[in-house]
């Protein structure tokens, strides 16, 4: 038995109530419409990351439908916080992890939320998927496009429910647009506006909240905390000495972790998008950019990233230096645009939308996606492609030069250096896990 099925029983932190807990597998299997399940039948969670979103209040929760019962985190102070937070509200006893691969095989693990840095989601989405675990993983949904193909066909090949954690497709108003997407779809829908359509995601939709999420290309390497592993925080990325805006908060700001505000952001914007022109299962065929030249570490800004795709859509990412908000429609068609608040030249716009037919409804509850095993609204099929999306944007950055992408293929065309990107070497042999 390798080191990644070695025993779960070794821990951190507090002990384990797994007498206590009894996982779905004891009342029947969940495989198919004809499986039994027992009205007693409680889905159980475990977390992976707990310095900040895994700790925030729409993730970190336990109920009746699903009971939050494990913690990991390679950082002693991060896990201690989030156990004394599950005391505070009473969510009772924690089992504690430090190694990630021990949370995923305890058997009282029903869902794995993966809350770590992004170099990591595709490592432990395939481990958990192999597993038999179903998966809740936080945006981008991988570092790399190669990492999301991985994720995507061991989703599939193991029979897993998966959730990108990117709701704007089916729920909330959509930024600052003040409305929800699902106007815009049945408007993008109804043709009305023409087509193509150029979608701008721009400063009228708050896509400069952490635009500035950079590196520093001037790190002092500094002593490691005892607390804090960083080698295992490090996995498959490439040692680099520690400092602290390396890691936690800041670590979006570097090329072997994340994409910036691109990486951070990005999906959250393009995935409705993606929906909204009706493209979930498509891919541009180039991507331009417009940014100064790139640090080989540190992630830097940008002025714009404009995809295109075979149909002449568009979607322009508008960075630093970008139009005055009020100025620059939303989506714009041969015939109409739209405007943040939901402003539009077709006139009478709402009373022509409230006439026509609803999109088709989307599985947005993940619960009860797991007990029936349908899809979710975002899975790892329309999610690989909408991260696909934001990597390609983020291999233009790093290489500083306008790329065109072979949609059929899943490669960039005539570009070895862009074709590297798309599966990085991994540190320690830690891309067995894909």
């Amino acid at each position: 038995m390798d080191e990644s099925r070695r025993s779960f029983l070794k821990k951190t932190g507090v002990g384990i109530a797994a007498a206590t807990i009894l996982p779905r597998k004891v009342f029947g299997k969940m495989g198919g419409p004809n499986d039994f399940i027992a009205p007693s039948d409680q889905l159980t969670k475990g977390i992976i990351g707990t310095g900040g979103i895994g700790r925030s209040s729409y993730h970190f929760t336990s109920d009746s439908s699903c009971r939050l019962v494990a913690l990991c985190d390679v950082d002693q102070q991060h896990l201690q916080g989030a156990v004394d937070q599950a005391a505070q509200r009473g969510f009772g006893t924690m089992a504690t992890y430090h190694d990630w691969r021990e949370l995923i095989h305890d058997p009282n693990v029903d869902v794995v939320h993966i809350a770590t840095p992004p170099h990591w989601h595709a490592i432990m989405a395939c481990e958990a998927a192999r597993a038999g675990k179903d998966i809740w993983c936080e945006k981008p949904m991988t570092r790399t496009i190669g990492e999301g193909k991985r994720v995507m066909e061991a989703v599939k090949r193991n029979g897993r429910v998966f959730r990108l954690n990117t709701w704007f497709r089916f729920k909330d108003t959509f930024y600052g647009l003040g409305t929800t997407v699902e106007p815009l779809k049945k408007l993008v829908d109804s043709g009305l506006l023409g087509w193509p359509l150029t979608v701008r995601i721009s400063g009228a939709t708050g896509f400069a909240w952490k635009f500035y999420w950079v590196g520093k290309t001037d790190l002092i390497p500094e002593p490691v905390p005892s607390y804090f592993d960083y080698d295992m925080w490090l996995g498959p990325a490439p040692y680099k000495p520690y400092n602290p805006h390396r890691c936690h908060q800041t670590f979006r700001g570097y090329w072997d972790y994340d994409g910036g505000g691109l990486g951070d952001m990005g999906q959250h914007y393009i995935d409705p998008v993606q929906y909204i022109l009706g493209k979930d299962d498509e891919f541009p065929v180039k991507v331009e950019i417009d940014a100064p030249q790139q640090h080989p570490d540190a992630i830097g800004t940008w002025r714009s990233i404009t995809y295109t795709y075979a149909d002449g859509c568009k979607i322009i990412l508008e960075g630093e230096g970008a139009e005055s908000p009020g100025n620059v429609p939303y989506i714009e068609g041969p015939n109409g645009r739209v405007y943040k608040g939901f402003q539009c030249t077709i006139p009478n716009v709402m009373d022509v939308i409230n006439s026509l037919p609803d999109p088709a409804p989307q599985n947005t509850d993940f619960i009860d996606c797991i007990r029936t095993r349908k899809n979710f609204a975002l899975n790892e099929v329309n999610g690989f492609h909408s991260a696909t999306i934001v990597n390609m944007g983020v291999c233009a950055l790093r290489l500083g030069r306008n790329l065109e992408f072979n949609p059929a293929t899943q490669r960039f065309v005539n570009d070895d250096a862009a074709n590297l990107l798309i599966d990085q070497p991994m540190r320690n042999h830690w891309d067995k896990y894909l």
